[in-house]
C-alpha cells in the first residue's frame, strides 16, 4: 500500500516537472523572436562598434588591421572634443530641467481633467510625436523668421538676433520634441495619488506651495526620475534636431560621430565617439535608476 502511494507521489512529481518544463519552453519560445531581434539589431552592432573603435584608420578601406587605443586617447586628450562632450551633456541637462518645469503643470492639469477635455489635451501633448515640427522652428528662429520680424516691427531690436544655429535653438527644439515623454511619466505618478490626500492637506491649513513640495513632488519623484531618464537619454543621443537647428556651428557628439563616419570616413574614430556617447547615456541611466530605487523605498511626508 505504501509502495503504491509512493509510486503515485513520484508520478505526480514527474508530471509537475513536465508541466514546469513545458511552461519554461513556452516562455522561451515566446521570448525567442524578441530576443533574436534584440541580439541581431542591438547587441551585435554594438559589439562591432566597440571592436571597430580599437582599430586604426586606413584611408583606402576605412578600417585598418592594427589594434590601438589611439582613438580614445585622441578624443580624451583634445580640448575641442572634450568641449563637444560638455556641450552635449549641457544641452541634455538643460533640456531635461526645462522639460520638468514646463511638463509638471501640464501633467497635473491633464490628470485632473475628465472626458473629452482629457482626450484633447493628451492628443495636443502627443502632437510633437505625431508630426515633426522641427522645421517650423527654422522658420520661426531664422534671421527673417517670425520672431525677428515681429521684434523689428515692434522696435524692440535694431537688427535681427542670431537665434538659429545656436545652443538656444537646439534646446528649444529638443524641449518641444521630448516634452510628451516627461508629461506622460509625471501623469502616471500623479494618477496614483489619492485626491483625498491633497484635500486633507488643504483642510489642515497647508498652502498650495506647501502641499506641492511636501506631498505632490515627493510622491511623484518616481515619475519625474523616469521621465528624466528618457528625456536625457534621447536628448544626449539626438542627431536630427541638433543637425537642423544647430548645424555645424553647434557640434554635439551624435553630429560628430556622423561627421567622422559619413564625411571623413574615419570609421574607427567615429566608432570610438559613438561608444563613448553610449557609455555616457548608460552611466546616466544607472545613476538615475539608483536614485529611483531609493525614492521608491518610501517618502516621509512632514
Amino acid at each position: 500500500m505504501q509502495a503504491g502511494i509512493g509510486t503515485e507521489h513520484d508520478l505526480l512529481l514527474q508530471q509537475k516537472k513536465k508541466n514546469m518544463n513545458k511552461k519554461r519552453l513556452d516562455t522561451w519560445l515566446l521570448l525567442l523572436p524578441t530576443l533574436g531581434i534584440f541580439i541581431f539589431f542591438f547587441l551585435l552592432p554594438l559589439f562591432f562598434l566597440f571592436m571597430t573603435s580599437f582599430k586604426n584608420f586606413d584611408a583606402s578601406t576605412g578600417v585598418g588591421n592594427e589594434w590601438t587605443l589611439q582613438n580614445y586617447i585622441k578624443f580624451m586628450s583634445d580640448p575641442f572634443y572634450l568641449g563637444v562632450v560638455w556641450r552635449t551633456v549641457k544641452i541634455a541637462l538643460l533640456t531635461t530641467l526645462i522639460t520638468i518645469i514646463i511638463s509638471y503643470p501640464v501633467a497635473f492639469q491633464i490628470s485632473r481633467s475628465k472626458g473629452r477635455a482629457r482626450n484633447y489635451l493628451t492628443l495636443l501633448v502627443l502632437s510633437p510625436l505625431l508630426i515633426s515640427m522641427v522645421i517650423s522652428w527654422v522658420i520661426l528662429l531664422s534671421n527673417n523668421g517670425v520672431v525677428n520680424t515681429t521684434l523689428l516691427k515692434m522696435g524692440w531690436i535694431d537688427q535681427p538676433l542670431t537665434l538659429l544655429y545656436t545652443e538656444l535653438s537646439v534646446v528649444i527644439g529638443m524641449v518641444h520634441v521630448l516634452f510628451p515623454y516627461m508629461v506622460l511619466s509625471i501623469m502616471g505618478s500623479l494618477e496614483k495619488i489619492d485626491p483625498s490626500v491633497i484635500r486633507a492637506s488643504q483642510n489642515l491649513g497647508a498652502s498650495s506651495f506647501r502641499t506641492f513640495f511636501s506631498i505632490l513632488l515627493p510622491l511623484t519623484l518616481p515619475g519625474v526620475f523616469a521621465g528624466s531618464v528618457m528625456v536625457f537619454s534621447l536628448s544626449v543621443s539626438s542627431f536630427v534636431t541638433p543637425a537642423i537647428l544647430g548645424g555645424p556651428q553647434v557640434k554635439v557628439m551624435s553630429y560628430l560621430t556622423y561627421e567622422q563616419v559619413a564625411v571623413m570616413l574615419n570609421w574607427p574614430y567615429g566608432g570610438a565617439i559613438g561608444f563613448l556617447l553610449i557609455l555616457i547615456a548608460t552611466i546616466t541611466i544607472i545613476a538615475y535608476s539608483k536614485i529611483l530605487a531609493r525614492s521608491e523605498k518610501g517618502v516621509a511626508i512632514q
